[in-house]
């Protein structure tokens, strides 16, 4: 059973930095994506950040490009999300989630969360202005 548990939420202003960490069991790491998604209130669940277990290769939503940093460390079956230059648009529930796909990963990793059948339960992420 593939188990995902998120950490590292919490309040602070904008500009400000915080690093999220999802560990995980060891099985994520062989599907074909990880990723990080939000959510805020009224909102529908959107792709933040996205990694290609295997390759280490990364793509990101385009408002949190150049902010965001997905990384990953096999050895401990940890995913992380870095966000710098925190804005209060950023402020959501941020989800760790793992792709539905082991095989055949060549059509790369989807923003759309319907695609990802492995979910965390969450870190609320707050920034103030």
């Amino acid at each position: 059973q593939v188990q995902l548990v998120e950490s590292g939420g919490g309040s602070v202003q904008a500009g400000g930095s915080l690093r999220l960490s999802c560990a995980h069991s060891g099985y994520a790491s062989s599907t074909c994506c990880m990723g990080w998604f939000r959510q805020s209130p009224g909102k529908e669940r959107e792709g933040v950040a996205f990694i290609a277990p295997s390759s280490g290769s990364a793509g990101y939503h385009v408002s949190v490009k150049g902010r965001f940093t997905i990384s990953q460390d096999n050895a401990k079956n940890t995913l992380f999300l870095q966000m710098n230059s925190l804005k209060p648009e950023d402020t959501a529930m941020y989800y760790c989630a793992a792709d539905r796909r082991v095989t055949d990963c060549s059509a790369g990793c989807s923003r759309y969360p319907m695609l990802y059948a492995y979910w965390g339960q969450g870190t609320q992420v707050t920034v103030s202005s």
